[in-house]
């Protein structure tokens, strides 16, 4: 029986030292004892040899890796497991190229890896029910906030530098829209544009009706100030909150997730950004569990698989 009491990558190794423990406790976590087909949640099961089992109503075979992240995988779930630990232990990210020397695979590999675990995290950057790894629609005081991510065009040769594109401007940038209820969950989803368009639907979606609403001086919209209690607070004139009125609980994430992009990666392409955060809403939702409680509730919630293929051609 495998150790379940791992407090640090060296305990994560200890506990985890052969294949067949990972496949163990992968199923432990996932199952909790009762075998369930992928194909069919209602079938009976039958197990077979090599940790098989075979589903039957359809007559599929399958194992715990099938139609989760690590289906396909030929890199062993030891290494999974501590690209996983990681990857949620490290507050501001960390690298490919670090990861690959960390656990012996090569930065285009570990750079896959790290996306489709990212894949994953993006449960937890939704509205699904918490029996689906969701938390609900956001309530009560809800900030609200949206930030640029990219270069600064200050720092630019002068033959690269982007006309008009500071402030809202997202010429050079990609806007990302963030919400936070106070004392409680974060949601972040790349944007097109700024534009109320965009935006108010997503309010609409990620936020109960009533709730209170605090931004900055921006608007969002005839239907969402109907549908919501919306405050401003406008950061120009002075006015950064008086109790619960503030908007920096979102702006405070923002600043995390921009020293990430700077000291970590350096750079995320837009088509690729919102995979990046989605890793950094998982971290600061679950900021409160420790990083084995974090590593246990990602293995209940790989029902994601993304192939290279999807990933680089879309």
């Amino acid at each position: 029986m495998f150790n379940s009491r791992f407090k640090s990558l060296s305990d994560l190794r200890k506990a985890f030292p052969t294949e067949q423990s990972c496949i163990d406790y992968l199923e432990e976590r996932r199952w909790h004892g009762k075998v369930v087909s992928p194909f069919d949640k209602t079938s009976k099961v039958y197990k077979c040899k090599d940790n098989k089992y075979r589903c039957k109503n359809t007559g599929k075979y399958f194992d715990v890796k099938t139609k989760t992240i690590f289906q396909g995988t030929r890199i062993s779930l030891i290494s999974w497991f501590e690209a996983i630990w990681t990857i949620l232990s490290y507050k501001k990210g960390i690298s490919s190229v670090q990861l690959g020397e960390n656990i012996n695979v090569s930065q285009k590999t570990a750079w896959f890896m790290m996306h489709r675990i990212r894949k994953a995290l993006g449960i937890d950057n939704d509205v699904g029910s918490e029996d689906e790894g969701g938390g609900g629609k956001l309530s009560g005081t809800v900030e609200i906030d949206e930030t640029f991510i990219g270069g600064k065009n200050k720092n630019r040769h002068m033959n690269k530098k982007v006309p008009k594109s500071q402030g809202r401007s997202y010429k050079d940038k990609t806007p990302v829209f963030g919400l936070i209820q106070q004392g409680g969950r974060i949601i972040a989803k790349v944007v097109p544009d700024t534009k109320v368009k965009s935006l108010s639907p997503l309010i609409l979606r990620y936020v109960e009706e009533g709730s209170n609403l605090y931004t900055d001086e921006w608007n969002y919209g005839k239907k969402a100030d109907t549908l919501y209690n919306h405050h401003n607070v406008n950061h120009k004139k002075g006015f950064y909150g008086k109790g619960s009125f503030t908007t920096n609980h979102i702006e405070n994430f923002w600043s995390v997730v921009k020293r990430g992009v700077i000291g970590v990666y350096h750079y995320w392409s837009r088509r690729h950004m919102q995979k990046y955060i989605d890793e950094f809403v998982y971290r600061a939702n679950n900021s409160g569990l420790t990083n084995k409680e974090k590593f246990d509730k990602l293995l209940e919630n790989l029902e994601y698989r993304l192939t290279y293929k999807e990933l680089v051609y879309g």
